[in-house]
């Protein structure tokens, strides 16, 4: 299907939706939401985009990074991103085991621009930008992208909110090599909160970054200047 936007009548019919979801009266998909003229308008230039499955967010950053890199301002279109995620609904927000659907906070669904912190949380531009900032070897930040479309996790919510770690090759490198295992998947235990958690990897860099300069580090130095308490995640295989 051709690549649209959604108009301002587009987004108001897609936010009605999503908030049905959240009553005991859900409605059904507004599908003509993708391609009716007053609800949506194609973008240029034109762009094809398929009805994939993607298996994690690392899948889905690389394809949209693959198909829309040459969209003029793409970061910041909001009717664009709205309308990728209306294409891709049954797949950002599956059932639940009583068949109810949790949409979430509405910056999953249509991104908030301008407020970085809740940029990163839209479920489609969040992957992208974080494949885009390292689309020379994105796999270092497989820590962000390795989790499922739907639930990105904690990594990704203490870490990506801010654009100095998440732009920060050495950062994610090291994100990387705690909490994601040989099979690609996040490690046991990397979504909690208490020593050597995500949440404890944002507060010690925030208290390095008042000391060093965390982009004159590498990935090696930044693994080392840890404390003890990340030794749980640390990989044998790391430098």
């Amino acid at each position: 299907m051709r690549l649209n936007r959604l108009t301002d009548k587009g987004l108001e019919a897609f936010n009605e939706f999503l908030d049905s979801l959240t009553t005991d009266s859900p409605r059904s998909f507004p599908a003509h939401v993708l391609t009716d003229p007053e609800m949506s308008v194609p973008v240029e230039p034109s762009v094809e985009i398929e009805t994939c499955i993607f298996a994690n967010r690392f899948e889905a950053g690389r394809y949209l990074y693959q198909r829309l890199n040459g969209i003029p301002d793409v970061d910041r279109d909001r009717g664009l991103w709205a309308w990728l995620s209306a294409f891709y609904f049954e797949q950002l927000s599956p059932r639940d085991h009583s068949g109810n659907r949790k949409p979430g906070e509405r910056a999953r669904w249509i991104p908030a621009i301008g407020d970085y912190r809740k940029y990163y949380r839209h479920l489609l531009a969040g992957p992208y930008l974080i494949y885009k900032a390292h689309s020379d070897k994105p796999e270092v930040a497989l820590a962000l992208l390795c989790s499922k479309l739907h639930s990105p996790g904690d990594i990704v919510e203490q870490l990506a909110s801010r654009q100095e770690l998440v732009t920060n090759e050495a950062v994610m490198q090291v994100a990387t090599w705690l909490y994601v295992g040989d099979d690609g998947r996040p490690k046991r235990g990397s979504g909690g909160r208490g020593p050597g958690s995500p949440r404890r990897l944002a507060d010690v860099l925030n208290q390095f970054d008042l000391t060093w300069d965390l982009y004159s580090l590498s990935a090696s130095d930044l693994l080392e200047m840890l404390p003890s308490e990340f030794d749980k995640f640390r990989n044998d295989k790391q430098p």
